[in-house]
C-alpha cells in the first residue's frame, strides 16, 4: 500500500475545535485500517488533539474577555503571523480597515490595544485622559532607564518631572524671546556649514543633527559647541546609535518584550553600554556645575535641577536625584534632535522632490522677510503658505507612525469593549496624520491641507504630529520654532538642488525600519 494520509481543512458548520477533533478521528480510524501509523502515529495523533484542544481553548479564554477583536491568536507566537515586525505601522493600518478603529494584536501572550483614526485616539487620550495616560512598559523604559525621567515613567514620579521640566524650560523662554535667538544663532551657523559645501553633493543629514542638537546642549549644559568638537560628536554618535539600535527588527521586537531583552543576545546589547557612557557624559557635566552654579541665577536645566536636588536633599522620597536627572536629560536629547533633525531632513529631500512648493515658499520669505535679517517667529503669521508647507512637511513625513505607547491606568471599558488595568494601548499616529476623514488626499503631498479657498492658513485638529492629551511631547513649542527657523534661513539662502530628476526622488521611509528611518540622500545648493 502507498496510500498517504491528507489533513485538509474540514468544512463544517459545527464548532471548530469539535469539528477538527472528528476529523483527526477519521484519520486515526484511517491509519487504523491500514496499520500505517502504528504506534507512532497514534503518539502523533494524541499530541495533534491535545495542542488542538489547548489552542481553542486558550482562544476561547482570551474571547470570553471581551478585548477589542483582532486577528487571530496563537499561544506563544500571540498575532505575529499577521502583523509584520519590520512594517508594524503598516501592517496595523491594515488591520483597523478590518477589525476597526479599536483593535487588539497580542505579542506572545500580552495584548496590546491598537487606537486608529483620530476620532478613536481623541476620544482616548484627551476625553479619557484620567484612563489613558499611563506609560505603556518598553524595552527602554524597563530595562534602560528603569522607569526614571519624564518620558517613560508614571504617577506621581511624572507628574513632578513634568511640571518641573516645563516649567524650567519656560523661564528660559520656551516659546519666547530666550530660545529663539539661540535657534536664530544656531541656524545661522547652519547656513554657513552649507555655504561651505558650495556647490558640491552633500549628505545634510549630519549638518542638521549638529545644529540641532546644539540648541538641546544649549538649554541643558548652558552652551553651543564647535561642529568639530570631539566631545560634542562622541555624545552625538552614542544617541544616534542608540536611535539606529531602536528602529532596527530586534530593537521593535525587544520594545516590545522587555522582559526577554536582558536574555536574547544581539545588537540591542550595546544599548547598556551606550547607557553606561552616556550616563559618564552627563555625570561629569554635573560635577563641572557643581563648581561654579549660583542657586540664585540658574545658566541651564542642569543647574536648575541641581538647585531642586538641593532644595529636597532631606525629603527621604524626592524624585530629585541622579537618576531621574540623567533620564530627563536623555528625554530632551532624544525627543529634541532625532524627531527635529528628521524632520528638516524630510523638509529639504520632499521640496525637492516637489520644487514648485520650495520656490512658492521662497517667494513668499522673500516678500515678508527679504534678505537683510534672519527669519523670526513673528514672521510666521504673515506667511501662510510657508506655515501650510511646514505643517504638510510634518504630516506627510509621519516620523513616528506608532507613537510611544500608553497603557490603562485601571480597568475600563472603551467603545464597548473591556481593557484591563495595565494593558498597553498604542495610538497609531500614523493613522491620524492620514485620516481620510480629515485630509482629502493623505497620501498626496499638499500643503492645501491647512490652506482655506481664500488661501489663508487652516489649522487641522487632526495634526497630531506630537501626539495629543496629557502625554503629548514636551518639546512641541521648540521643535515648531526650530523647524521654522532653520528651514525658513535654509531657503532664504538658497535654491536646493540635485543630481536626480524629481520623479526620481523616493520620499518614502527606508524598507524595514518600521517607517522610524529616512532615505539617504544627497544635494547640494545654489547661493541666492
Amino acid at each position: 500500500m502507498n496510500n498517504r494520509l491528507r489533513i485538509t481543512r474540514p468544512r463544517s458548520s459545527e464548532p471548530a475545535a469539535i469539528v477538527y477533533i472528528k476529523h483527526f478521528r477519521d484519520c486515526y480510524l484511517q491509519c487504523t485500517v491500514t496499520m500505517e501509523l502504528g504506534v507512532t502515529g497514534t503518539i502523533l495523533l494524541a499530541l495533534c488533539v491535545t495542542v488542538v484542544l489547548y489552542v481553542f481553548t486558550w482562544r476561547r479564554k482570551v474571547r470570553s474577555k471581551n478585548l477589542p477583536p483582532g486577528p487571530p491568536t496563537l499561544p506563544v507566537l500571540g498575532t505575529l503571523l499577521h502583523v509584520s515586525v519590520t512594517e508594524l505601522p503598516k501592517s496595523l493600518v491594515q488591520l483597523s480597515k478590518t477589525y476597526g478603529p479599536v483593535f487588539t494584536i497580542f505579542i506572545g501572550n500580552t495584548p496590546m490595544v491598537v487606537l486608529a483614526g483620530y476620532d478613536c485616539v481623541k476620544e482616548a487620550l484627551v476625553d479619557h485622559s484620567d484612563v489613558f495616560s499611563a506609560r505603556g512598559n518598553a524595552f527602554f523604559s524597563s530595562a534602560v532607564f528603569k522607569d526614571y525621567g519624564i518620558a517613560l515613567s508614571n504617577g506621581d514620579r511624572w507628574k513632578q518631572l513634568r511640571r518641573f521640566s516645563l516649567t524650567t524650560l519656560r523661564n528660559f523662554g520656551m516659546g519666547r524671546r530666550g530660545i529663539e535667538e539661540r535657534i536664530q544663532e544656531e541656524a545661522r551657523f547652519l547656513v554657513e556649514r552649507f555655504r561651505n559645501n558650495g556647490e558640491h553633493l552633500f549628505d545634510p543629514s549630519d549638518s542638521l543633527r549638529l545644529a540641532v542638537s546644539n540648541v538641546i546642549c544649549s538649554i541643558v549644559f548652558g552652551e553651543r559647541f564647535d561642529y568639530e568638537d570631539e566631545k560634542f560628536m562622541t555624545l552625538l554618535s552614542l544617541l544616534q546609535e542608540q536611535s539606529t539600535i531602536l528602529a532596527s527588527a530586534s530593537g521593535i521586537i525587544l520594545n516590545l518584550l522587555p522582559s526577554a531583552s536582558k536574555f536574547i543576545p544581539g545588537p540591542h546589547r550595546k544599548v547598556f553600554t551606550n547607557i553606561d557612557n552616556l550616563k559618564g557624559f552627563i555625570r561629569q557635566a554635573v560635577e563641572n556645575h557643581k563648581k561654579s552654579i549660583d542657586a540664585n541665577c540658574p545658566r541651564d536645566f542642569i543647574d536648575s535641577f541641581l538647585i531642586k536636588m538641593e532644595e529636597e536633599k532631606d525629603k527621604p522620597n524626592t524624585e530629585f536625584h541622579f537618576e531621574n536627572l540623567f533620564g530627563s536629560v536623555m528625554d530632551l536629547f532624544t525627543a529634541g534632535i532625532e524627531t527635529t533633525s528628521t524632520t528638516l531632513k524630510y523638509a529639504l529631500l520632499i521640496l525637492l522632490k516637489y520644487p514648485d512648493e520650495a520656490r512658492k515658499m521662497q517667494a513668499e520669505i522673500d516678500k515678508v522677510i527679504g534678505q537683510s535679517r534672519c527669519p523670526a517667529m513673528e514672521d510666521r503669521s504673515n506667511m501662510p503658505y510657508t506655515n501650510a508647507a511646514i505643517h504638510e512637511i510634518q504630516r506627510f513625513a509621519d516620523i513616528i507612525p506608532l507613537g510611544l505607547a500608553h497603557a490603562a491606568s485601571k480597568d475600563t471599558v472603551f467603545r464597548g469593549y473591556n481593557i484591563p488595568k495595565d494593558t498597553i494601548v498604542s495610538p497609531l499616529l500614523t493613522s491620524i496624520l492620514k485620516d481620510p476623514k480629515y485630509f482629502e488626499q493623505p497620501e498626496v503631498f499638499d500643503p492645501a491641507h491647512f490652506l482655506d479657498e481664500n488661501g489663508h492658513f487652516k489649522n487641522n485638529e487632526a495634526f497630531l504630529p506630537f501626539s495629543t492629551g496629557k502625554r503629548s511631547c514636551l518639546g512641541e513649542g521648540l521643535a515648531r520654532m526650530e523647524i521654522f527657523l532653520m528651514l525658513t534661513a535654509l531657503l532664504q539662502n538658497f535654491n536646493l538642488k540635485s543630481n536626480k530628476a524629481p520623479e526620481d526622488l523616493e520620499v518614502s521611509p527606508e524598507p524595514g525600519t518600521g517607517g522610524l528611518v529616512a532615505r539617504k540622500y544627497q544635494l547640494y545648493v545654489e547661493a541666492r
